[in-house]
């Protein structure tokens, strides 16, 4: 063989090795064909891989049973609960949609459920998406292969969303058919459309603690410890945060014994503000209105103004406009860490 196709050959063996459908003709030809690629090289045989690898094993398996059994159960209780006095009501609206939102007999509604044990989802799916290759040794050989180095990071992170969006789609056709047999109402166009935007939300949302625990996993060696940072990131949210926002709206914004509008206005906004720092306060202002077309504002109202309200739900369009602000923070964080991951990862260097 001459000397100046020894590099063609073993490019084209790199590239069958890597999962590539036909090998690199060469630099020249390799720089062409990639030049206006939308996604880096690579992706697709990562997300491939990943994707086989996470449908498959335990963890889907057990994460999709647990999170199943307690959503079905909660929308079990729910559909009796509208069963009982959904029709006493003539002209009833939205039946179909109070199964996601009506809690029955102590049990919490399906969004709740969804709300707390929804990041449990993001996490185990991405704590140990990188560190996991680095402790087995297997970090440098794929990087080595002839693939981007961002493509490493941003196959897993787009295989573990879409194992989020297939669970949560499996699960909302389960708790959607178990809903239609308790009920009996099946559900309108507007009630399909809200269902629709209510699952993209929920997988934006779990995106959020995919990229939150794929950054950890970056940054920590140890598996371990990214998972322990996760969890106890969710779980200062989910409990303590709603507590330590409280105390400080009360030391900044006191309302007295008497207070006045204007204090009780100014605490108010003040409370929304420091609980919109939290991801689950965010999701649950969006996802409030495409589940409820009643709720008309997110925030605090003035006497005059609820009294001039008109009393009739919200179009689709209208509920959009109304939670679109939360749509583009959830957006915004979970690029925020999706970008510091990307920065980190790129930047370190991977040794043998």
């Amino acid at each position: 063989m001459p000397e100046d196709e020894v590099p063609r050959a073993l490019a084209g063996e790199a590239a069958v090795s890597a999962g590539e459908d036909d090998p690199i003709e060469g630099p020249e030809e390799h720089r062409g064909r990639h030049k206006f690629d939308l996604v880096p090289v690579g992706v697709g045989p990562v997300l491939r891989k990943e994707l086989a690898d996470q449908l498959t094993g335990l963890r889907f398996a057990i994460l999709l049973v647990l999170i199943g059994v307690a959503a079905l159960a909660s929308v079990y209780l729910a559909g009796q609960a509208i069963k009982d006095v959904a029709f006493q009501a003539q002209g009833a609206r939205n039946v179909f949609l109070g199964l996601f939102t009506v809690s029955g007999n102590g049990l919490p509604s399906f969004v709740s459920f969804v709300s707390f044990l929804g990041p449990l989802l993001g996490i185990a799916f991405g704590f140990d998406a990188v560190n996991s290759e680095r402790s087995q040794g297997t970090l440098s050989r794929l990087v080595a292969q002839p693939i981007h180095r961002d493509a490493i990071l941003l196959g897993k992170f787009l295989a573990g969303l879409a194992t989020v969006a297939l669970t949560l789609g499996v699960l909302m056709l389960l708790v959607g058919g178990l809903g239609l047999l308790i009920v009996g109402v099946p559900p309108s166009a507007e009630e399909v459309l809200r269902l629709i935007g209510f699952f993209l939300m929920t997988v934006l949302y779990v995106g959020f603690w995919l990229a939150l625990a794929q950054a950890f996993s970056v940054v920590f060696r140890q598996a371990a410890t990214s998972a322990l940072a996760a969890i106890a990131v969710w779980l200062f949210f989910a409990i303590f945060w709603s507590l330590l926002a409280g105390l400080a709206v009360d030391a900044l914004a006191p309302q007295g014994a008497d207070p006045t509008v204007a204090q009780v206005l100014r605490h108010e906004r003040l409370s929304e503000g420091f609980g919109r720092v939290s991801p689950i306060t965010l999701y649950g202002e969006a996802t409030a209105p495409m589940l409820d077309p009643s709720v008309r504002s997110l925030g605090a109202l003035l006497p005059a103004q609820v009294d001039r309200a008109i009393a009739a739900p919200l179009a689709l369009s209208q509920s959009l406009l109304l939670v679109w602000p939360q749509i583009v923070a959830l957006v915004g964080v979970v690029l925020v860490f999706f970008g510091a991951a990307y920065v980190i990862f790129m930047r370190e260097e991977i040794r043998a």
